[in-house]
């Protein structure tokens, strides 16, 4: 399911949902080269944060293959990449993706309590989600980027704040494509069930690190009651 708008409109102009959504995007462009090979697998390896090499539980100068002539060689560590790591991508469906995912419900969240307290909201799950992952799998020696975790932290505010607004979404069954409008928390709650299935399969499940997901979404559940100016959220329809 593919969410592409929600019915709850907004009072603030979200500039930094789109400041963020710029950064992620220019870092895309300009750190990552637009996914040209070298700049991706050199972003990746240097601000993509690798559990093994912040708990050490790896020698430095181990390689850590990526793909067909790419590989990663793990340094001492560097706590910093818990940061970079989030505004970091591996592609451009991952970016898109996750870009996409924090327009339709960044904005409703930042209207919720300003702009300011938003930014260190976001930034706060996404370090949460982060150290979720580092506890799931503290021996991986594979590289996690992503802004996922962070916007998932957003998502499980916006289940909290806003559970019946309608949200639109895109739904696919095989090549049958359709959409359906669902109260945030069928949407939501599907996808967060989602990630607990996946996550007893694997740490890691091709890829994604759904432990982080599942520790922003928490984080955001949480986070949200410190955070959130009751009377500006209140102002949305169908909360």
């Amino acid at each position: 399911m593919i969410p592409y708008k929600d019915e709850n409109p907004t009072v603030l102009t979200p500039i930094v949902t789109v400041g963020l959504i710029l950064v992620n995007v220019l870092a895309w462009l300009f750190v990552q080269g637009a996914g040209s090979r070298g700049a991706l697998a050199a972003s990746v390896c240097q601000l993509g944060m690798i559990p093994a090499e912040l708990f050490r539980t790896v020698s430095p100068g181990t390689t850590v293959p990526l793909g067909p002539g790419i590989a990663c060689v793990l340094d001492t560590p560097h706590y910093a990449t818990v940061l970079t790591s989030m505004f970091m991508h591996g592609g451009w469906f991952h970016i898109i993706g996750n870009m996409w995912f924090l327009w339709v419900f960044g904005n409703n969240i930042e209207d919720s309590m300003g702009h300011a307290r938003f930014a260190v909201f976001y930034l706060l799950c996404g370090v949460v989600a982060a150290g979720t992952q580092l506890l799931a799998d503290p021996h991986s020696r594979v590289p996690m980027v992503g802004a996922s975790g962070a916007v998932s932290g957003v998502m499980g505010a916006y289940i909290v704040l806003y559970p019946r607004v309608r949200v639109h979404t895109l739904v696919t069954l095989g090549f049958f494509v359709t959409t359906v409008a669902l109260p945030a928390y069928v949407m939501l709650g599907y996808w967060l069930l989602l990630q607990l299935l996946l996550g007893t399969v694997s740490r890691t499940t091709g890829g994604i690190a759904v432990w982080a997901h599942v520790g922003g979404f928490i984080a955001g559940l949480v986070l949200i009651k410190l955070f959130v100016n009751r009377q500006m959220a209140e102002r949305h329809r169908g909360g």
